[in-house]
């Protein structure tokens, strides 16, 4: 049975582009904006609270914080630090949470940032619910803005904090990847890792960085040191160097093997045809960066990745709106929702698989937010897989056995 339509978490009064979800908190942070054109549309990064109404995942508007000209195109999260990537730039942000002080007689807010008491909106099958009072709110402050790139675009495309959040890395179009010391900001170590714009950038073990790129390459860098490129069709001979780029990459944990790590990539065709031809996932193994398992993932052209905590799922956003959810351990399809967005999906995430998380997901087996160029987040739900007991298969198996026995038994006599 196809899965029910996503539900409409959220909508913005903006273009949404990058959207996270904070590892302990109920806590969802959306942004995007109309950028320095003046077009009317605002500029902004909105905290939204997760929980559950009456069975169902609602999101509340927390907070609207205001980025001026800049619209938010990639967005990096460390417990309450947020890296966000706005035109040439990254813009540190540090939030809290905090009670409001009393209000009377106030106005709602809206998503367009009008000053009231915060509104909760529960989904409906249609996307609509009641609203209730919020009371909760969030302050944010500007730590540090550095400048990431340099080219004539002048756009940061990728943004990622390392694993215990003392460094943070930057791509941009003009191909060069920055190391930043954290919280101090001091660039550490600048390079030409690309002949082009930087796509996507993963963040490894011993720090090793592995940068997807436009210029059909994807490195995987110890400081400035190149240690290997990675060649995903070198077992499919049929298919030749310069017919697809890298698109995504990212690091996923290992289901039961505590330690172990993954990489993933999605490689997209690189000319738009008429018949278009697939695009592929690739499982790498962490460690020697051996390709494990390809397999194609659809015609429609992937524009975003995301894996959960666990690295059982792997999140799938495309350019025509569609969003899929696969196994990690086979890449094999287990969700899919043709056109969930009426453009181009560009970002999705993963519900936290902590204590919290566990609580939004309400007994559902993962949950996966999507914003795209249409304002809205949307909530895709997987149910959880029904699985049998080992001991009722055992029986089972006992039961087949000694129906077959006595099947032989009467076909021939004196069998046994």
């Amino acid at each position: 049975m196809a899965p029910r339509r996503p539900a409409e978490l959220y909508r913005a009064p903006f273009p949404l582009y990058t959207v996270r979800l904070h590892p302990r908190r109920p806590l969802a942070i959306t942004a995007g904006g109309g950028g320095a054109a003046k077009t009317g549309i605002r500029n902004g990064v909105h905290f939204l609270q997760l929980e559950q109404i009456g069975g169902q995942l609602s999101a509340s508007l927390l907070h609207s914080h205001d980025t001026e000209t800049r619209a938010t195109m990639t967005m990096a999260l460390a417990d309450d630090i947020i890296a966000a990537g706005q035109d040439a730039s990254c813009h540190i942000l540090r939030f809290s949470l905090q009670a409001p002080e009393a209000k009377s007689g106030s106005a709602g807010r809206n998503g367009s940032g009008e000053k009231g008491p915060r509104k909760r909106k529960g989904p409906s099958p249609a996307g609509q619910g009641d609203t209730q009072s919020q009371t909760s709110e969030v302050t944010v402050e500007s730590l540090h803005s550095v400048r990431t790139d340099f080219s004539p675009d002048a756009l940061q495309k990728a943004v990622r904090f390392n694993a215990d959040c003392s460094l943070l890395v930057t791509g941009g179009a003009d191909g060069f990847l920055r190391l930043w010391e954290f919280p101090s900001m001091k660039k550490t170590l600048e390079f030409k890792a690309h002949d082009g714009e930087i796509e996507d950038i993963a963040l490894g073990p011993d720090n090793k960085v592995v940068t997807a790129g436009r210029d059909f390459q994807c490195c995987v860098w110890q400081q400035d040191q190149l240690v290997t490129g990675l060649r995903w069709n070198e077992n499919l001979p049929g298919i030749p160097d310069k017919a697809y780029r890298y698109q995504a990459c990212r690091f996923g944990a290992v289901e039961d093997n505590a330690g172990a790590l993954r990489l993933y990539t999605v490689q997209v065709p690189h000319k738009r045809e008429r018949r278009p031809p697939p695009c592929y996932l690739t499982k790498w193994d962490g460690k020697s960066f051996l390709p494990l398992l390809t397999r194609p993932c659809g015609n429609e052209v992937i524009s975003c990745l995301s894996i959960s905590d666990s690295g059982t799922f792997l999140g799938l956003g495309t350019v025509t709106g569609s969003v899929a959810i696969h196994i990690a351990f086979s890449l094999q399809r287990l969700y899919y929702v043709k056109e969930a967005h009426g453009i181009v999906v560009t970002d999705v995430a993963f519900v936290p698989e902590s204590r919290g998380g566990r609580e939004l997901l309400a007994g559902n087996e993962a949950a996966l937010l999507s914003v795209a160029v249409d304002s809205r987040c949307k909530l895709h739900l997987l149910p959880s897989r029904r699985s049998l007991p080992v001991w009722l298969l055992l029986l089972l198996c006992a039961g087949l056995i000694v129906a077959a026995i006595l099947l032989l038994q009467l076909a021939f006599p004196g069998f046994l």
